[in-house]
């Protein structure tokens, strides 16, 4: 850890009276980034290696040795952990829709692998997990379909949903069920979730709250957005995570390559944001109860070469170095430490 980290306060203790800050990890970053997660950090996410494929890549067979070093790094650091995903349509065997003969499998038979599959890996987990993101970016993201296709719908109906949450519940009644997607404060697709949550709670579903990605950038969503999105959420009642948070300096429809640093004034433009996003957030700290960045610093992050090919991105509060950044100073000034 260098001189410059090591004297400004942990990120974790500026919002200790807030709510929990998290990171999302993989198993090289656990060793590159160690220092600065167990510095800066209270909860980690799984990246990729709890989700479907990475755990159960055929049927009858399970590799968890990834999931369970990240189970044992959040406990070596005294460490809350999230668990993400259930139910996604990617990153999900092909062999899951099959029968037997290699054709379509039955809702019935899709339905009672997704129990044993839950049942599995909600069950090893029981005693690290504290909340999982049971169903993930079932949403369309436009036009009038509640839903997005999947192969879980063209099988199973939109019963696969709730069943989810039912399984989940029923393999650790102690564990906090989220539903999670992207996209969540521009109000159309708000609305879609606002609705889906709504009809699962009058049907009795045990679910205990909302996921917000929070794939920003320093343009999108707008900070009304934002707060209409919380506050629709809110009112159904239940608790809110900002679940894979980062700040792209790009637009999305940004496709420019030339980049090596960040351009004059990006990063005291990323300060600025996330400052606005934070005092908006903490408003809200009686219902959100995790922030979770979708990683803890500039060396690895998931936008680079996404969704522009060869394109660096610098998403985070600490850069390449794992030194805060202008963005960082502003949060620190924002909770007066």
């Amino acid at each position: 850890m260098s001189s410059t980290e090591s004297t400004v306060p942990a990120l974790k203790d500026l919002f200790a009276n807030d709510f929990r800050i998290g990171a999302a990890v993989n198993p090289h970053t656990i060793r590159t980034q160690e220092n600065l997660l167990a510095r800066h950090y209270n909860s980690i996410t799984a990246e990729n290696e709890m989700k479907f494929v990475s755990v159960h890549p055929e049927e009858g067979t399970y590799t968890f040795d990834e999931a369970d070093d990240l189970a044992a790094f959040a406990r070596k650091h005294g460490m809350a952990l999230r668990g993400h995903t259930l139910v996604w349509h990617n990153q999900t065997g092909d062999w899951l829709f099959k029968d037997s003969q290699g054709g379509p499998a039955s809702k019935t038979l899709l339905l009672e692998r997704l129990r044993s599959h839950i049942q599995t890996v909600v069950g090893r987990y029981k005693q690290d997990i504290y909340a999982w993101d049971v169903v993930n970016e079932v949403i369309a993201d436009e036009g009038d379909a509640l839903l997005r296709p999947s192969k879980w719908l063209d099988i199973a109906g939109p019963d696969f949903i709730a069943k989810a949450f039912e399984y989940a519940h029923e393999a650790d009644p102690n564990a906090l069920l989220f539903y999670n997607d992207y996209n969540e404060s521009h109000p159309h697709k708000r609305d879609k979730i606002y609705t889906l949550v709504k009809s699962l709670l009058e049907q009795g579903v045990p679910i205990h709250g909302i996921g917000l990605q929070a794939h920003w950038n320093l343009f999108d969503p707008s900070l009304d957005d934002i707060r209409a999105a919380i506050e629709k959420y809110a009112s159904l009642g239940l608790q809110l995570q900002l679940t894979e948070l980062d700040m792209s300096v790009f637009e999305f429809e940004d496709k420019r390559t030339d980049l090596r640093v960040p351009a004059p004034g990006m990063l005291e433009r990323q300060a600025e944001r996330y400052e606005a996003v934070f005092r908006l957030l903490k408003e809200y700290r009686e219902v959100i109860s995790a922030v979770t960045f979708w990683g803890a610093a500039d060396d690895y992050t998931w936008l680079d070469d996404f969704p522009v090919r060869g394109r660096k991105n610098w998403p985070f509060l600490f850069d390449e170095q794992h030194q805060p950044k202008p963005a960082y100073d502003r949060l620190v000034n924002l909770t007066g430490n």
